[in-house]
C-alpha cells in the first residue's frame, strides 16, 4: 500500500479518503496529527472504484502498526463503515461534502447511521481535524508523551479562548 504522504517512520493512525478531491479535508487530520507529534499515513481508498484496495488496507492496516483509521468520504459515504466491518481496529468517520452531495447530509447519514456490530465514530461535516485529536486520544490511552502534547494542544486553546476575552475587554471595543 503506498501513501501519498508519510509522517515520520511507523505511523500508527491511518488517513484515507475516497478520492484526491477530499485532501483539502483531509488534511486538517494529518495536520493536527503532526502538531500532536504522532505518526501517520495518508492515502486514497475508494470503496467504489478500489473495492480491492480498501479490502487490502482495512485487513492489513493493524498488522502494519495501524492503531486508529480516521476514513473521509462524501456523497454516499460507504468508505467508514466498510473499512469498520473489515477490521477490529477503531474507524473514525470524517463525512465530507462533496459536489455531488445532497449539502453534506447524505455523507453524514451514511456513516453515523451503521448496524449494531459495526460502529464507525462519527465527527461532524469536514471536520477532519476533531478526527485527529480522537484518534490521538485513543492511543494516548498507551502512549504517554501524546498525553502530554494534548494536553499543551488543549491549554493552547484555552489561553487562545482567554486572549481572545481579554482583547474584547479592551477600551473602545
Amino acid at each position: 500500500m503506498t501513501a501519498l504522504n508519510m509522517n515520520m517512520s511507523q505511523p500508527k493512525i491511518g488517513i484515507i479518503m475516497g478520492s484526491k478531491s477530499d485532501l483539502p479535508v483531509m488534511q486538517d487530520a494529518a495536520d493536527v496529527l503532526a502538531e500532536l507529534g504522532v505518526n501517520y499515513e495518508i492515502t486514497v481508498v475508494s470503496a467504489h472504484r478500489t473495492p480491492d484496495r480498501m479490502f487490502t488496507y482495512a485487513r492489513e492496516a493493524a498488522g502494519r502498526g495501524i492503531k486508529v483509521i480516521i476514513a473521509g468520504a462524501g456523497g454516499a459515504a460507504h468508505l467508514p463503515g466498510m473499512v469498520a466491518s473489515l477490521t477490529h481496529l477503531p474507524v473514525i468517520g470524517v463525512p465530507v461534502k462533496s459536489s455531488n452531495s445532497i449539502d453534506g447530509w447524505d455523507s453524514i447519514l451514511s456513516i453515523l447511521q451503521m448496524p449494531n456490530g459495526i460502529p464507525v465514530a462519527t465527527v461532524a461535516l469536514n471536520a477532519a481535524k476533531n478526527a485527529g485529536i480522537l484518534a490521538a486520544q485513543i492511543i494516548s490511552t498507551a502512549d504517554e508523551q501524546v498525553v502530554k502534547n494534548l494536553i499543551a494542544f488543549k491549554e493552547n486553546l484555552k489561553k487562545k479562548v482567554e486572549e481572545s476575552a481579554e482583547e474584547m475587554k479592551a477600551p473602545g471595543k
